[in-house]
């Protein structure tokens, strides 16, 4: 990276840094112990971790709203995340920026052989069972102590993403119904237990299992759980929108039956418009 400016004229002022090395050098000033930003001065790794899945998300909702100017603002984001935990790591002697992206390159280089790998006279073809052999191979080689099915898996993912990342590994070894049957039988199971539980504790336990069930009955229909809840989220938001819309304001004083209504005209609407 160019030498750090002496002061921010200068630094805008030239136009010789690349882009990275902008963002880079306005990082560093960032944190400058004498003369940067008191917030950005006093964050560490956990605390700036949150911002880093929140900026995530950030970014796939601009993609899912087909928002390509938004979609630009989210990456820039996102990529701030990456320049922020780089620059502390750097400070710390840790890594530094270019570190992280030469294990990058490295690391898509090692996963696809097919691509890069001269020795080999394969077709340039990659399916996902080649991938996790790779993945599974890096996970045993880093830690030798945690080198089972299903090591690796992020504790931060969503809880129905985690959920069904964790039943993708555990099909790979055999351990998995063969059908859709199975698992729909093991949703009613596990609703009777829902309803038979003990105390509180036991209730939370046994809900965990039918929703940890009804993300197995998902994939096994190839749907994502988190993708289905997503949607149906997205449709409760609408109808509820609609309902306080037709209600001309706040529906909270309202008698039950009235937002029932309320709810089955928004559903009607609804109907209306994806049969136009």
């Amino acid at each position: 990276m160019s030498k750090k400016p002496e002061n921010i004229q200068d630094f805008l002022k030239n136009t010789e840094l690349s882009p990275i090395d902008k963002l880079r050098t306005i990082m560093t000033l960032l944190r400058d112990p004498d003369q940067g930003c008191p917030w950005d001065l006093k964050q560490n790794f956990a605390s700036i971790a949150p911002f880093a899945i929140e900026e995530a998300y950030e970014v796939v909702d601009a993609i899912e709203q087909q928002d390509m100017d938004e979609l630009k603002n989210e990456l820039g984001d996102l990529l701030l995340q990456v320049i922020f935990h780089a620059q502390m790591a750097s400070e710390q002697n840790l890594f530094n920026f270019d570190d992280v992206v030469e294990t990058v390159c490295n690391k898509m280089i090692r996963r696809h052989p097919h691509v890069f790998n001269k020795n080999t006279h394969d077709k340039p073809t990659m399916n996902s069972d080649s991938w996790e052999k790779i993945k599974a191979t890096e996970r045993a080689d880093k830690d030798k102590s945690a080198s089972g099915a299903l090591s690796g898996i992020a504790k931060a993912l969503p809880a129905l993403t985690r959920a069904k990342k964790i039943q993708e590994r555990a099909a790979r070894t055999g351990f998995d119904w063969s059908d859709t049957a199975g698992p729909r039988a093991k949703i009613d199971e596990e609703l009777d237990e829902v309803d038979n539980a003990t105390d509180h504790e036991n209730l939370i336990e046994e809900i965990g299992d039918v929703l940890f069930t009804v993300t197995t009955f998902a994939r096994h229909h190839g749907i994502d759980a988190e993708q289905a809840l997503k949607q149906a989220n997205a449709k409760f938001e609408s109808r509820f929108r609609h309902m306080e819309e037709i209600a001309k304001g706040d529906i909270t004083p309202l008698p039950l039956a009235e937002k029932e209504a309320l709810w089955q005209k928004a559903k009607y609407h609804e109907k209306s418009l994806k049969n136009k």
